[in-house]
């Protein structure tokens, strides 16, 4: 029996969603962020065992310090969570990004984390350096109706097998998702549906994303981003890949001969994948390095914090103002000072003082 790869060091964490929620998220690799808005199905630690996944976590975290996190009820973030929606992911991602201190970063949507990713950089511009999206899509409200009895029989089918020892309901998924992968692989990706979430968080949460759409927020976007997507791919088609690249100014479409939704190792489009999402985030254009000790150096989210301190709020009321923990308010406080060069009791005053003469 082969003998499985050791995993490689990640540094597993928790943050709080808006709601209250625990994400759970893990960081591993260096090099720029790219941050992995996650998938319908994920697990931190099981991911690494896997002949499906392992390659992408490895290929990643070669040049890049890969963020990526299990969705509320998924993974190792709390489970028997009842709200899906769009806004809860978003504010799942948001969590995650600000606990783990980062300014600007690369983002990168799995399938269903499309319209999360989209909805973001609309509303987060100036932290989005760069977008790719892979096997995604925009938003699915105007599928073709036949496809709404498919999806209900595929929800009774969660619903009936999912938790079963056997997988042969489970397989069903696991042949949209890898038709032409291998007995191991499929086996694999049919247990991971029973670790990765209960029957009732799978249905519930794929309900949410088929409701999902963030369409009208593509013409908005002005960010590089890269589309890429098998051909023949089965949870989504093709033809989503092609909405997303038309409907994103200056957006590049890759297509991969696959009819696979997540390519594997052993098939040419892997190479075709490495390379293209390789060269398109090394053309990330460095930026000008801020001067030390001024309010250049601080991030966008730091300015905003002290913006309301600057009105009087405290750490209390600035993290319910914008949907943060207190925690996550005092170490951007906390990263500010020490970007300012201040220290001591006075270094809050000091710091609005600075922001209040510079405006």
């Amino acid at each position: 029996m082969a003998t499985q790869p050791p995993v490689p060091r990640q540094e597993i964490r928790f943050c709080r969603a808006p709601d209250g929620v625990r994400i759970a998220y893990a960081v591993h690799g260096s090099g720029p962020p790219l941050v992995a808005d996650s998938c319908w199905l994920s697990h931190l630690q099981y991911d690494w065992q896997s002949p499906v996944w392992r390659h992408y976590l490895e290929e990643w975290g070669r040049e890049h310090t890969v963020i990526r996190f299990d969705e509320r009820g998924h993974g190792l973030s709390d489970r028997g969570v009842t709200d899906h929606s769009l806004e809860a992911r978003l504010g799942d991602l948001e969590a995650v990004v600000d606990d783990a201190g980062l300014d600007t970063f690369a983002l990168l949507a799995m399938a269903q984390g499309g319209p999360v990713a989209i909805t973001y950089a609309q509303r987060h511009p100036e932290r989005v350096s760069q977008l790719v999206f892979y096997g995604s899509y925009s938003g699915q409200p105007d599928k073709d109706p036949t496809e709404a009895e498919m999806n209900d029989t595929l929800d009774q089918l969660i619903k009936v097998g999912w938790a079963r020892p056997d997988s042969a309901f489970r397989r069903v998924f696991t042949s949209l998702m890898i038709p032409d992968a291998t007995e191991e692989q499929h086996v694999w990706l049919d247990d991971l549906q029973r670790v990765a979430t209960d029957a009732d968080t799978a249905r519930a949460s794929r309900r949410e994303r088929l409701a999902a759409d963030a369409s009208a927020l593509l013409a908005g976007l002005d960010v590089p981003t890269l589309v890429l997507h098998s051909r023949g791919d089965r949870m989504n088609s093709f033809e989503e890949a092609r909405h997303l690249a038309s409907g994103i100014e200056g957006a590049r479409l890759v297509a991969l001969e696959s009819n696979n939704h997540i390519v594997l190792e052993t098939e040419p489009a892997w190479q075709v994948f490495r390379a293209e999402l390789r060269a398109f985030l090394a053309e990330q254009v460095p930026r000008r390095a801020p001067r030390p000790g001024t309010l250049d150096a601080l991030s966008p989210r730091e300015v905003e914090i002290l913006r309301h301190a600057a009105r009087g709020l405290d750490n209390d009321e600035i993290a319910a103002s914008l949907h943060l923990s207190a925690r996550t308010v005092e170490r951007h406080l906390s990263n500010a000072y020490a970007k300012l060069d201040l220290h001591g009791k006075s270094a809050r005053t000091a710091a609005v003082a600075r922001l209040l003469t510079r405006a």
